[in-house]
């Protein structure tokens, strides 16, 4: 059996198409921006058309390569089907899926709404299965046993550990997103579709921002003071979580299935 064992072809997902939802900001962008600067056709997905369209032109501009943006809201089916058919006139096949968008909802117990618990439900849980079941004709058109399909589900460290904020829906769904990978791995992987999560910690997020207290402002959140509380010493950055989704969608991580690979720095041996 032959085996190239270099960096190029273990690592490589030049040629790849992929979708990554939430992908206008944060998480999804650094992993957008990782999968775009190695050769990969990107469509990224977010429910505001503005913000999406413009992070796909800045994208396309600062690491070349196409990037496509396609508006969606994933949090119910109509979103879902709208995007799907989107994407179904633009490819043939789909060969990553990275299921990044996601939500979160802060109040007391006593104040929590039913709407916080839904739309934290709606996003986080029900749209990562109903995308990839819509999704399953692209994902299997081109996956082989020797160049299988990738689906990456971002779930959170707040979903093994209990979440520091009052966000009392965040972690239980997130939890569930850990355990529905599982479930797709066992189902999808002799269809040739390799199913994983990625749970982070703290990264310089919109989302962790609003919950530090600085209200959304990413550029005026004192990251260095947040990545002190961690035993890295630091928060993620691009090449931290751009790195691992590589892995997993590449020839290096094609024995991995069906894990929660953690990317937090330590936070959860605090």
């Amino acid at each position: 059996m032959t085996q190239d064992l270099s960096i190029d072809s273990l690592f490589s997902v030049k040629g790849k198409v992929a979708l990554v939802t939430g992908g206008s900001r944060g998480i999804g962008e650094m992993i957008a921006a990782g999968l775009l600067v190695n050769g990969a056709k990107v469509y990224v997905s977010s429910r505001k058309a503005k913000a999406c369209d413009e992070t796909a032109v800045r994208l396309a501009a600062t690491y070349g390569g196409e990037c496509v943006s396609l508006p969606a809201n994933v949090a119910d089916l109509d979103g879902i089907e709208s995007l799907v058919a989107e994407i179904s006139t633009r490819e043939s096949h789909l060969d990553i899926l990275v299921n990044n968008a996601g939500v979160s909802w802060g109040a007391p117990i006593e104040e929590f709404p039913e709407m916080g618990w839904d739309k934290v439900m709606d996003t986080n849980v029900k749209g990562v299965f109903f995308l990839t079941q819509k999704l399953l004709p692209l994902l299997t058109a081109r996956a082989t046993s020797s160049d299988p399909s990738r689906v990456v589900n971002i779930g959170s460290i707040d979903g093994i550990k209990t979440p520091s904020f009052e966000t009392f829906s965040y972690g239980p769904s997130k939890a569930a997103v850990h355990s529905l990978t599982k479930v797709l791995a066992a189902k999808l992987t002799k269809r040739h579709i390799l199913v994983n999560a990625i749970a982070p910690g703290p990264f310089p997020t919109w989302m962790l921002s609003t919950g530090v207290g600085t209200g959304g402002d990413v550029d005026g959140t004192d990251w260095d003071a947040v990545g002190r509380t961690n035993p890295s010493g630091r928060v993620g950055s691009a090449e931290d979580i751009a790195g691992l989704t590589i892995y997993l969608c590449s020839r290096a991580g094609q024995f991995t299935v069906g894990e929660v690979v953690t990317c937090d720095g330590g936070s959860l041996l605090r």
